[in-house]
C-alpha cells in the first residue's frame, strides 16, 4: 500500500487518529520525575510526530533514515564523530550555540562563540609562549598573538588557550593513521593576559565527506567545504569557557558559504602576508619563506553569563 503524498488531502478521521497517537505518546512521559527531561522528551515527541505528519513520511523513507543513522554510528569512533558533523551541517550546532551564548557586554563585548567541530583532542601538548603548534603539519608559518581580558577590560593571567587546525592539505593530525600530533597544542597567557604562538595560515578544506553525511550533502547539492579557520578553546577560573575560531579575511569560501554555518563577522581577522626574509616578532629565521601574522584579542564572559 502506497502512503499518501504530502499533497493528498487527509480526512478528518485520519487526522484524529494521528493526533490521538501524538497525545498518547506525549502522555507516556507524564510521570518523568525530572521536569526538564519531561519537557524535552514531550516537546521532542510532538515535533517528531508533526514532522512525519507534515511531510507524510513513507515507510521506505523512514527505513532510509534509520539506515542513515545506523551508518553514522558505525563510522563514528574515537577519532571521528559523524553525529557532530550531522549536527554541524544541519545548523543545529550553531543554533544551540546561539541560544546558549548570547552576547555579554561589559566594557567590552565577549568574544563570540562558534562550532566546536569533531577534531578536538583533550591531551594536546603544552608549548611555551611563542612556541610552535605546527609540528610536522605542512603550511605557511603564521604568527598569532593577542590578549585575553574579561568584559571589564581586566587582563586574565594564565588563561589556558587550546588551539588546533588542519594542515595545508586539509587534514587534522587525527585523520592520519600514523599517530602524529601536529597542528595542535595548548599554552598559557602570561600574567598580563598576553599570548603568542606560531601556527599555520588556515586554508579551506572539506569536512570528511566519505560517510553518510557526505552522501547526504552530495544528494542535496551542497558543498562540504569549510571556510579557512583556526580553532580556539579558552578557559580561566570564574569565567565562561569560550569555544570559537577565527576566519581569514578575504577567503572566497566565506562568500561561497561555510558548510557548517560557523562564520561570524566579528571572528573574521586579517592575516597579513609578510615578504620573504621579513624579520619575525621573535627573531625566528624563516629564510626566504613567506609568512603571515594576525591578532586575535579574546574577551571572556563571566561564568554566570
Amino acid at each position: 500500500m502506497t502512503a499518501p503524498s504530502s499533497t493528498q488531502p487527509i480526512t478528518s478521521e485520519q487526522a484524529a487518529v494521528e493526533l490521538q497517537l501524538v497525545d498518547t505518546v506525549v502522555a507516556s512521559f507524564d510521570k518523568t520525575e525530572d521536569p526538564r527531561l519531561k519537557e524535552i522528551m514531550q516537546s521532542l515527541t510532538r515535533h517528531l510526530h508533526n514532522f512525519v505528519r507534515e511531510v507524510r513520511l513513507t515507510e521506505g523513507e523512514w527505513n532510509t533514515g534509520i539506515e542513515f543513522l545506523t551508518a553514522s554510528g558505525h563510522i563514528t569512533d574515537d577519532k571521528r564523530q559523524e553525529f557532530i558533523l550531522l549536527s554541524d551541517v544541519l545548523g543545529l550546532s550553531m543554533q544551540t550555540i546561539a541560544i546558549n551564548n548570547t552576547t555579554y557586554t561589559g566594557v567590552a563585548a565577549a568574544t563570540e562563540a562558534t562550532v566546536f567541530g569533531p577534531f578536538f583532542v583533550d591531551d594536546a601538548p603544552e608549548i611555551p609562549l611563542g612556541g610552535d603548534i605546527a609540528g610536522s603539519a605542512a603550511g605557511q608559518p603564521c604568527w598569532v598573538e593577542g590578549t585575553v581580558t574579561d568584559t571589564n577590560g581586566n587582563p586574565v593571567p594564565r588563561a589556558r588557550i587550546e588551539v588546533w587546525e588542519a594542515d595545508d592539505d586539509g587534514f587534522y593530525d587525527v585523520q592520519y593513521s600514523d599517530g602524529r600530533v601536529a597542528g595542535r597544542a595548548h599554552l598559557f597567557a602570561d600574567e598580563n593576559g598576553k599570548y603568542a604562538f606560531w601556527g599555520l595560515t588556515p586554508t579551506p578544506y572539506p569536512i570528511p565527506h566519505d560517510g553518510p553525511v557526505g552522501k547526504m550533502l552530495q544528494a542535496v547539492g551542497r558543498s562540504p567545504v569549510r571556510a579557512s579557520h583556526l580553532h580556539f578553546m579558552v578557559t580561566a577560573p570564574g569565567l565562561r569557557t569560550l569555544v570559537t575560531h577565527i576566519f581569514v579575511d578575504g577567503d572566497p569560501q566565506i562568500e561561497i558559504g561555510d558548510c557548517v554555518f560557523g562564520v561570524k563577522e566579528s571572528l573574521i581577522k586579517k592575516f597579513e602576508q609578510q615578504a620573504p626574509g621579513s624579520p619575525t616578532p621573535d627573531g625566528r629565521g624563516l629564510g626566504n619563506q613567506t609568512w603571515a601574522r594576525t591578532r586575535f584579542d579574546i574577551v571572556l564572559a563571566p561564568q554566570d553569563a
